[in-house]
């Protein structure tokens, strides 16, 4: 949009100049005029270095090198062009060069920053007054790298690369500079055009959803791949004890189960270890009901049979019920080290389980129903 001078009687547009046809040149005058008032285009910024090149064999510079007030690097890549030049993948080399810069070497490089300037301030004090920390702290220092390209203008090609970036979780801005010659004076526009002010928020937190479901995504894909190894090794082990669930292959789940007329013995996959369960899940919540009762009566019985304590879930208002046994882990699921010994004692206590209540429950899963009466146990 351009620029009015506005008067009582008319609206009279004031002319674009470029910074060429100004005389202005790129270091040696907008450099060095950012240089002291940094904040212009990157708000709560400090300059910590000037034409930074801390880096083996590269002669590449960063024109400003910025801390922010959350202690993450800015760089500030100038041009004085009407397109911006490929300011933007400059700057991603360079974000990729300081990625891993230290809270000292920025320390140096501010020191020698200022012995050129000849400002004689002990350059940690300055950081650290900036930042308002008491102490260096290398677990919060320089987490993020953010990138300002700022240009007379910005090409088409330059700022839909912009904008695919920051959808990939990049922080590159665009801050658009356009000189006005004006009665002898020079005025300069400056205005943020990506993201834009307004939208900004908005488009963080749109960015953090779409990363959430990214790494949401990617867990799901990782958990299915350990869920299918690991009940591929528990199968075949179980498969060289017993026929139990030998009718089954591994699954993407957290649990494999073999099933018989509604009656589940199943082995569960849970955070710190497993569980070995019989899930009652007929059809009728009623006879679900009736059956885990008939069991629940000969708790101390089948307890001892199995040799320890069994959890007993009647799970009221709900379809099914379910008692098992939990089996902990030395380990994380993730610690694939540790699967041999969790399969082992799963599978030792699935066996457990079914000795003690197949008898009981094999007249239902040879298809008799269970004829529902009232009880009082609960």
């Amino acid at each position: 949009m351009p620029l009015f001078q506005l008067s009582k009687t008319e609206l009279a547009e004031i002319a674009t100049a470029s910074f060429e046809s100004l005389g202005y040149k790129e270091r040696e005058d907008l450099q060095r005029l950012l240089r002291e008032r940094i904040e212009i285009i990157v708000p709560d910024g400090f300059v910590v270095a000037e034409e930074f090149a801390d880096w083996d064999e590269s002669k590449r510079r960063i024109d400003l090198l910025v801390l922010d007030r959350n202690a993450n690097l800015v760089i500030v890549e100038l041009k004085r062009t009407e397109d911006g030049g490929h300011s933007e993948l400059q700057a991603l080399r360079y974000a990729a060069m300081i990625s891993t810069i230290t809270f000292d070497q920025v320390v140096e490089a501010h020191r020698n920053f200022l012995a050129r300037l000849g400002i004689r301030e002990d350059p940690q004090t300055r950081i650290l007054k900036f930042l308002a920390w008491n102490e260096p702290d290398d677990d919060r220092f320089g987490q993020d790298v953010r990138v300002v390209l700022a240009s007379a203008d910005f090409s088409k090609e330059l700022t839909t690369t912009v904008l695919w970036l920051n959808d990939q979780g990049l922080d590159i801005r665009c801050v658009r500079m356009r000189p006005y010659a004006h009665d002898g004076k020079v005025i300069l526009d400056v205005q943020q055009l990506l993201p834009l002010p307004e939208t900004q928020e908005y488009q963080v937190r749109v960015r953090e959803k779409l990363s959430s479901e990214k790494s949401a995504r990617q867990g799901q894909t990782e958990r299915q791949r350990r869920n299918l190894a690991f009940w591929a090794g528990l199968l075949k082990k179980a498969g060289e004890r017993s026929t139990l669930h030998q009718s089954i292959s591994p699954s993407k789940d957290n649990w494999a189960t073999v099933s018989s007329r509604g009656l589940g013995m199943s082995y569960v996959l849970a955070r710190g270890g497993g569980r070995v369960e019989l899930y009652i899940n007929r059809t009728s919540q009623a006879e679900n009901k009736s059956i885990y009762d008939e069991l629940y009566l000969q708790r101390a019985q089948i307890e001892a049979e199995f040799g320890d304590t069994l959890n007993w879930e009647r799970l009221d208002g709900k379809l099914s019920s379910r008692v098992f046994y939990v089996v902990p882990s030395t380990g994380t699921e993730e610690e694939e080290g540790t699967w041999d010994q969790l399969q082992t004692d799963l599978i030792d206590h699935m066996l457990k389980l079914e000795a003690v209540l197949g008898s009981r429950i094999q007249k239902y899963r040879d298809g008799e129903n269970f004829v529902v009466r009232q009880d009082e146990h609960a």
